[in-house]
């Protein structure tokens, strides 16, 4: 039976439903949740990523603010429009589009963003207090939205094995801690594999719930996966087809075709994961924003 397909984009429209009556709520009560998107140089898969938060900024009635600086800006110039938005009262979240021109530090300029105002979860109290668990943080945007997922779908991580594959800061090191975490929607034995795992397959064909999150297209295959296994793909990668209008198409981290034999739930790339994260972002400053009443 073929697995059933998870519809992040059906998810994530509920949760942005869900977000915008909440702005509306806050903004009867004269609090307006803004976001700020500082993007550095020209590169065009960035200004991509920045126009689709900034619109769906729009949508939910969140205030955003585009702020666009040249491909050779220094750090000095990045780190003051940080500490100017930090002191602007009127932005609750602020992001720097990663990955930033080679002159930059981004660790640097993560380092200067107010943890309050640190929607991503990149900062260092942040991942601190997203691996004890102390309440008052942000959960990363992309990994909370793989609960998010799951807890739609019905799927309780409690008592089950999960192997995340990869080990980045962004996904894997903090997918790994919210899995962990003696909470609702979590409460799962957790395996992390990554480039260096001997014997990888061996890991993950154990997995009652599996995410991939490698940056590798197609890297897990059928016969890597346990049946009914729930599968999440993070990835999202470019492949060269010739046959595709534009000479690529996009693929995740798993072989959908054979992982779709195997799976009970998976999701499709794109469509899966990748609405939630914006979802999630929304999510992060609109939480900011409360912080302010």
């Amino acid at each position: 039976m073929p697995a059933t397909l998870i519809d992040g984009k059906a998810i994530a429209a509920e949760v942005n439903a869900a977000t915008a009556a909440e702005v509306a709520e806050l903004a009867a009560r004269g609090i307006q949740p803004g976001l700020a998107v500082v993007l550095i140089g020209d590169d065009p898969a960035s200004q991509v990523y920045v126009n689709t938060k900034v619109r769906k900024c729009a949508e939910l009635g969140i205030h955003s603010v585009r702020r666009v600086l040249s491909a050779d800006a220094t750090m000095a110039e990045v780190l003051a429009v940080v500490a100017e938005l930090n002191a602007d009262p009127a932005v609750h979240g602020i992001l720097v589009q990663s990955p930033p021109p080679p002159q930059i530090d981004e660790a640097a300029i993560i380092a200067a963003i107010d943890p309050n105002k640190d929607v991503d979860c990149f900062h260092p109290v942040n991942v601190g207090k997203l691996l004890i668990g102390e309440p008052g943080g942000f959960a990363p945007c992309t990994p909370r939205g793989v609960l998010v997922l799951l807890e739609h779908c019905g799927v309780d991580p409690a008592g089950k094995h999960v192997v995340v594959v990869g080990r980045s800061n962004i996904v894997g090191k903090p997918l790994v801690a919210l899995f962990l975490q003696k909470a609702k929607g979590a409460n799962a034995t957790v395996t992390c594999v990554h480039s260096a795992t001997v014997d990888l397959a061996e890991h993950t064909r154990r997995a009652d719930i599996l995410v991939a999150a490698i940056g590798k297209p197609e890297y897990i295959r059928g016969d890597m996966i346990k049946p009914g296994a729930v599968v999440i793909d993070v990835g999202i990668n470019r492949v060269r087809d010739e046959s595709a209008p534009r000479g690529y198409r996009l693929v995740g981290d798993v072989h959908f075709e054979e992982a779709s034999r195997v799976a009970s739930l998976l999701t499709p790339v794109p469509g899966g994961v990748g609405p939630m994260t914006i979802a999630m972002l929304m999510r992060n400053t609109l939480q900011a924003a409360r912080r302010n009443l």
